[in-house]
């Protein structure tokens, strides 16, 4: 039918071109941004690009939505100061008629949203949570630079080698500088290597010195040593290991009901709801009055979407504090939404209007009409 390949086809052009420039700009921010965690530390320099494509994985369901919500709204916006409206109009097409082929349009879209949301955010939050959880469990040596001072992982120590060893277990010349029971412990070695004593590691020194001294005046003691152990890494904290509620599956949220694990569901499943409502508010918003500037109506979409989205992410802090049930926030905003856009859309296709009813109540009493 011409009427729906014409609207589906102008459609997909929109949305691929949409879709590729938000991917690009979205891509440019995570890189940035990535680079800035691995020079703080953060993640390992070497999996910068995987970590940034899977955080854009993340973002997918945001991305598709916004990409669908903007190609709809563009679309039809053209089509209004193109006057192709009126002749669809003057055709007996109303606006209601849009709803089919929009959403014949957009239901592989809508899947495809569904599919990141409920799956692929999940799994790529648990992908980068591992890749930086073993990059911070990584060994003291592992941590330093060969020549620089690097402090531990607990920030209670601060380590200087010289590391020619072949792996990243051994090193030479180690100094190491310390607090601890309000003493300040300098020790340095000809060699150390790394050894696991349960789920604790430490740092076997060999041939070396130890000197302590109090941080108040006090009696300096210097000792020496052929083989003394000294402890790098924190005691693995089996709670550490938790996974966060958005690295979680779906169905470990369903199968755990919690505060915290309700609010991630219910943003899960508000960005597919979320999306189904953007395709009707779209075609809401789209209407363009020729004599006004082209970017007007663009912008107020742009705004509504920002609305949406931030009370999107606002509900899931409130439903995962406890202060609202998951049920009534997804009813109130996303059932809100959907009744807003459909009353709407019944008054612009029925052409429905307040002025009638304005007039008669200011017509003055005892008029004859």
């Amino acid at each position: 039918m011409l009427f729906h390949s014409s609207i589906r086809k102008e459609l997909s052009r929109s949305f691929g071109a949409t879709l590729v420039v938000l991917i690009t700009i979205v891509m440019t921010m995570m890189l940035i941004r990535t680079l800035g965690l691995a020079a703080r530390g953060s993640v390992n320099p070497s999996e910068v690009f995987l970590v940034m494509t899977y955080t854009v994985l993340g973002y997918m369901p945001t991305i598709l939505s916004l990409s669908l919500f903007v190609s709809i709204v563009g679309t039809l916006s053209r089509m209004y100061r193109d006057s192709e409206m009126v002749i669809w109009f003057s055709s007996g097409r109303g606006l209601g008629n849009f709803v089919a082929p929009l959403f014949r349009f957009a239901w592989p879209i809508l899947l495809l949203i569904a599919v990141f949301a409920l799956v692929g955010w999940p799994w790529a939050n648990s992908q980068t949570e591992g890749m930086r959880d073993q990059y911070q469990r990584r060994s003291d040596i592992e941590r330093v630079a060969p020549g620089e001072f690097r402090e531990s992982a607990g920030r209670l120590r601060v380590f200087f080698i010289d590391k020619d060893a072949p792996n990243s277990a051994t090193a030479s010349n180690v100094f190491i500088s310390s607090i601890e029971r309000n003493l300040q412990i300098i020790t340095s070695a000809q060699s150390g290597r790394i050894e696991n004593v349960g789920d604790t590691r430490y740092l076997m020194l060999s041939n070396g010195q130890r000197l302590e001294r109090p941080l108040t005046p006090g009696e300096l003691k210097i000792s020496e040593f052929r083989s003394y152990g000294a402890k790098v890494g924190g005691d693995i904290d089996p709670s550490e290991g938790a996974a966060p509620a958005r690295a979680k599956t779906t169905l470990s949220l369903l199968r755990e009901p919690g505060a915290v694990n309700h609010g991630e569901l219910a943003w899960r499943v508000g960005m597919l709801l979320a999306a189904i409502n953007f395709v009707v508010l779209a075609l809401t918003v789209s209407s363009a009055n020729p004599r006004v500037g082209r970017s007007g109506n663009l912008l107020f979409a742009l705004c509504a979407f920002v609305l949406y989205y931030n009370m999107l992410n606002l509900g899931q802090n409130w439903v995962s504090s406890g202060r609202y049930d998951m049920g009534g926030f997804m009813l109130a905003l996303h059932g809100g939404a959907l009744l807003l856009g459909l009353l709407w859309l019944a008054k612009r296709h029925f052409n429905w209007s307040w002025r009638p009813l304005r007039v008669r109540r200011g017509s003055p009493k005892g008029s004859s009409t």
